[in-house]
């Protein structure tokens, strides 16, 4: 390997390294404003500047490739004095308002300026002042406060892949902007509020809430969709202000969607505190011992089969588990997670998971989407798609139209028959998967909900296999599951063993259910006859809505909780606040149903049903680890094939929960988006 020297000491480095980064490998800090390792080089800001031997002046750090024998100095005081130049010249223009700046406490020039700052200016011309932009309902814009430094426009341009943000003007007169001052058309826009190491854009929602010092930090994942992005909740006197993201390169890198960052104040509204009784068709406040005591009644009073529950969007395993375990309990077996029909065969663990992993796609040489819009399914999924087609130009395929994805694709054909012909390898697709080393073939909930949901699954994971595309090194066949708890209630086995068996739905529709549990479901669809309904939740949503007795439980900020995420990785979700009112943790709620039914029936502790949730997850290794590799099973299952239309479902990606429909920002979001699509 190369060597360097920085500061006397020898240092080993791989080609292809700037300056800066082999300063880091020596433990050694350089100041940067606009250099960010995931973004491109622009080399604007000059804060990096250091001393290098037979160099007359100092060089950027950032932007200097770094060679064998360079000798570097960056404690010298030619570099010292370099900065400190610089640091004028960026305060130069800057408004000196850091007691009403949102960044205090966490701004980059704030930290900087105290080592390279001076207590006096040599500048007596005017200050520049720059007209506030309009960047939509998450961004708050204060441009005055600005110093070029483009992290904002690289994001937008190279991650986000919607290049909306730009400068116009030149010199003292440039300025950002969104060109014709709209909202960004992102679900990442707000990243740029983390990236601006000023405070020229921050959180519009979160303005002037708190500041960083009062805030309780809590290391949780995200549950708003089943990427499992990691997040770190700050909450306020147990009131979550903000949340924002955690670096982990192997899922969301340092990136989180706007979703994820802003649903969390449909925390605090819409909640439900106290149970609730419907009595003469309205819904009275009630106590939890005269709510255990109607279930107990009714629980008594209905015959096992006629009882049926069904699992939301965002529960966790303990709480998936102790639910079955109530039903367990009472002896029926009429339980169901999936929000609709589609196929999902749970005989191994590949069948329902990202096999690829999420970091994986940055290995592959070819991608296929099945019935997904990988977009507004899984946001931060289709942000690792755009890095690998901008890095490598991977060549991406869709079967259905999922319309704008941030990156070029190919539409290969919008019917069943067009999978038909690469199974049988009779198109010219066929060709190029069958000649690539690492494809990737994603498939969608819109294609797994058809009639030949079952077919396409099986006949492409059959396909993959017989042409080595599934083995111990690489797994190219790919399910794209929607919702949080998919993956772990498939591994609790939480619906019917047969592959095929929808009759949780047909019963349901048929109105042979007389009494359904909802466990925050609020996305079923029923049509409500005589059934006697409970939902337990923590949202008065659509499930709420229908109920005759409601339950209030904890949020996933207000309990600890374990998730399997896409790619089948057991991530722990931590409590950051405390359920409110008379609200209880989902699992604590089954403890007192069944204590009521049997008096002599011991609780089960959350430490056990932990300990049994990890026992049953097919294929566990460790928490936040990705699950064992196993060879695929290949069985001769006969799958009907129906031609029919591939219609990718949209998706109200900012309603698609209890909580972002409770939030006001998600409103306004989903608000604008839609005036967009009208007059776009």
């Amino acid at each position: 390997m190369p060597k360097i020297t920085i500061n006397g000491k020898e240092i080993d480095f791989e080609k292809g390294m700037t300056v800066l980064q082999a300063c880091e490998l020596a433990d050694v800090e350089i100041p940067r404003f606009c250099y960010h390792e995931k973004l491109s080089i622009a080399g604007n800001c000059r804060m990096c500047l250091v001393e290098m031997e037979k160099s007359a002046k100092p060089i950027a750090s950032c932007a200097m490739p770094a060679a064998e024998g360079m000798n570097i100095k960056t404690n010298t005081q030619m570099v010292e004095k370099a900065r400190k130049g610089v640091m004028e010249f960026l305060l130069a223009n800057h408004p000196l308002d850091c007691p009403v700046c949102d960044q205090g406490g966490e701004c980059d020039l704030q930290d900087q300026s105290l080592y390279y700052g001076v207590d006096k200016s040599r500048f007596v011309e005017n200050k520049r002042q720059v007209k506030e932009k309009y960047m939509g309902p998450l961004i708050k814009t204060q441009m005055t406060r600005c110093i070029h430094c483009t992290r904002c426009v690289r994001f937008a341009t190279e991650v986000a892949g919607v290049p909306e943000i730009g400068a116009i003007g030149r010199g003292e007169n440039m300025e950002i902007t969104t060109y014709l001052e709209k909202s960004m058309e992102s679900e990442l826009s707000a990243n740029v509020i983390d990236l601006c190491p000023v405070g020229a854009l921050t959180s519009k929602p979160y303005a002037f809430e708190a500041r960083p010092w009062e805030l309780k930090k809590t290391e949780s994942i995200d549950v708003m969709d089943s990427v499992g992005s990691n997040i770190r909740v700050d909450t306020y006197n147990w009131e979550v202000k903000r949340i924002l993201p955690r670096l982990n390169n192997e899922i969301n890198e340092e990136w989180i969607s706007d979703k994820t960052r802003y649903s969390c104040d449909g925390l605090l509204k819409q909640r439900l505190d106290v149970p609730y009784i419907k009595k003469n068709n309205k819904l009275y406040k009630s106590s939890w011992d005269e709510a255990l005591e109607l279930i107990s009644k009714k629980f008594q009073e209905i015959n096992p089969d006629e009882i049926a529950g069904h699992i939301g969007d965002m529960v966790g395993l303990e709480n998936a588990l102790a639910f079955k375990k109530l039903f367990n309990f009472i002896g029926s077996k009429n339980l169901e997670f999936r929000e609709k029909k589609f196929y999902l065969n749970s005989d191994e663990k590949m069948n329902y998971i990202f096999n690829s992993s999420i970091q994986g796609i940055e290995e592959s040489d070819l991608i296929l989407l099945i019935g997904t819009n990988p977009r507004h399914e899984a946001t931060m999924l289709n942000a690792r798609i755009r890095k690998t087609y901008v890095r490598k130009k991977v060549p991406i395929y869709s079967i259905g139209d999922p319309g704008e994805l941030t990156y070029d694709y190919q539409i290969i054909g919008k019917k069943t028959d067009d999978i038909l012909k690469i199974i049988k390898k009779e198109n010219d697709f066929s060709k190029k998967l069958l000649s690539s080393k690492k494809p990737i073939i994603i498939i969608g909930e819109s294609a797994l909900e058809l009639k030949s949901g079952e077919y396409i699954f099986e006949e492409i994971k059959k396909f993959l296999k017989q042409n080595n595309f599934i083995t111990k090194d690489w797994n190219a066949l790919n399910v794209l599951v929607q919702n949080a708890s998919t993956v772990g209630l498939a591994d609790l086995k939480i619906f019917p063993n047969e592959k095929s068996d929808y009759t949780f739905f047909d019963k349901l529709n048929g109105g042979k259910f007389k009494f359904l549990y909802l466990l925050g479901s609020d996305n079923l669809e029923i049509k409500k006859t005589n059934e006697f309904v409970i939902y337990q939740g923590s949202h008065g949503d659509r499930g709420a809505e229908i109920a005759d007795l409601i339950l209030p439980s904890a949020a996933y900020t207000e309990q600890n909780s374990l998730y399997e995420n896409l790619e089948g990785r057991v991530q722990e979700c931590r409590k950051a606040s405390y359920p409110i009112g008379e609200s209880k943790e989902d699992w604590k709620i089954f403890n007192s149903i069944i204590k009521k039914l049997d008096q002599n029936n011991k609780n089960f502790k959350f430490e056990l049903l932990r300990e049994e949730v990890k026992e049953k997850i097919q294929n566990f290794t460790e928490i936040n680890e990705l699950p064992e590799k196993t060879l695929a099973n290949i069985k001769d299952i006969k799958c009907e094939f129906i031609s029919e239309k591939i219609l990718i479902k949209p998706l109200d990606y900012y309603y698609s929960n209890s909580i972002s429909r409770a939030s006001k920002t998600m409103s306004e979001c989903r608000q604008i988006n839609q005036t967009v699509r009208k007059t776009g």
